[in-house]
């Protein structure tokens, strides 16, 4: 069964986002292999490149556990929903190929359901590879073996649908078809000399880069996301955890939205934002949470840039389209769902 794909690759990629290549953490370790990539990219020495990939792969789950997966029906649309790692266990085959058994739970809107959270796990073997672009690495996985794998309804925000036993079959056909869509091409983690790094669904050739709504590249700050995000009314996005590991650090976010009305962007601290994601997956209606770290009102006229001190620590960034937190009120219609796209970028940098 293929349905377990999409989120292996998110989450695997997560990891790898986060931890690179431990060969080539340095940024000098990295313009080294770009001196010959000649060489390297030669197709006789993948066994070369094989190794060299596999001193950082020993770091993937510990990684994985420490961030989310976003959900996209395709690679160019919005972010529709999120996936939460919360077991990993992997290996490394004599051959090299990497293979990964993950579980956790999401949520994903459909417009039938509203809101459907869910739990999946599986295991997914990769054949993973990676060619140079002067210092620039390109790391490609492709999915090449999967096991069992399941994908299980928790709770289902829209009554008349649950009450009629409309959605499990619906909701089955929703999750194979959000973790399958070209999950067979595999993906692309592109990582920089000074260790940032890019993700696309799909194998990117040298030289090719996935879209983004914000230019951030060039700036001294990690780049946590920068996505597009979908946020119907009445619903949340739970962006994090963002691991904020020194102290004299800030959040920088940048947001901007569309085709709806004012919502509310908070910053909740670890404990109080892992206690409102629990109660968003498991309960079928929204409901208040415990008040934020800082709050701002994303307003639809206007770009937001705020920056947030923080001390070190875990912490969640909230898109809330609800009356239940925050300052804005949105109008109560069922007639009527002013879902807006939020664009954001979230970065950690040092605190100004």
């Amino acid at each position: 069964m293929r349905s377990s794909l999409l989120l292996a690759a998110l989450v695997v990629t997560a990891a790898f986002t986060s931890a690179g290549c431990a060969s080539c953490t340095s940024g000098l370790g990295q313009r080294a292999l770009g001196l010959i990539e000649g060489p390297i990219n030669d197709p006789s020495n993948r066994s070369l490149r094989r190794s060299i990939l596999s001193w950082g792969l020993d770091v993937f789950c510990k990684e994985m556990l420490r961030r989310n997966a976003p959900l996209k029906l395709v690679e160019e649309s919005p972010v529709i929903g999120r996936y939460y790692p919360s077991q990993c266990t992997q290996s490394e085959l004599d051959g090299g190929d990497l293979v990964v058994t993950f579980q956790g739970r999401g949520y994903a809107y459909t417009n039938l359901s509203k809101k459907l959270a869910f739990a999946s796990g599986g295991t997914v073997r990769y054949d993973q590879d990676f060619k140079m672009d002067g210092s620039t690495m390109y790391a490609h996985f492709r999915s090449k073996e999967v096991r069992a794998a399941a994908f299980n309804v928790i709770a289902i925000e829209q009554p008349l649908a649950n009450l009629m036993n409309q959605i499990n079959p619906v909701a089955d056909k929703f999750g194979k078809q959000l973790l399958d869509q070209k999950i067979a091409e595999g993906f692309t983690v592109i990582r920089e000399p000074n260790g940032e790094a890019d993700f696309s669904m799909g194998i990117l050739n040298v030289g090719q880069r996935p879209m983004h709504p914000f230019a951030v590249h060039g700036d001294a700050k990690i780049v946590y996301e920068n996505l597009r995000t979908e946020v119907h009314q009445n619903e949340r996005d739970f962006i994090g955890p963002i691991e904020v590991e020194d102290s004299g650090r800030a959040l920088f976010v940048t947001a901007k939205v569309e085709g709806a009305g004012a919502m509310d962007v908070l910053l909740m601290a670890a404990d109080a934002g892992a206690a409102a994601l629990d109660a968003y997956l498991s309960q079928p209606n929204v409901g208040p949470m415990a008040p934020p770290v800082a709050s701002e009102v994303l307003s639809p006229d206007a770009e937001l840039r705020k920056t947030w001190p923080v001390p070190k620590g875990r912490y969640y960034v909230v898109i809330d389209h609800t009356p239940y937190a925050g300052a804005t009120n949105p109008p109560a219609n069922l007639l009527d769902d002013r879902a807006g796209v939020v664009s954001y970028a979230v970065q950690i940098g040092d605190a100004p």
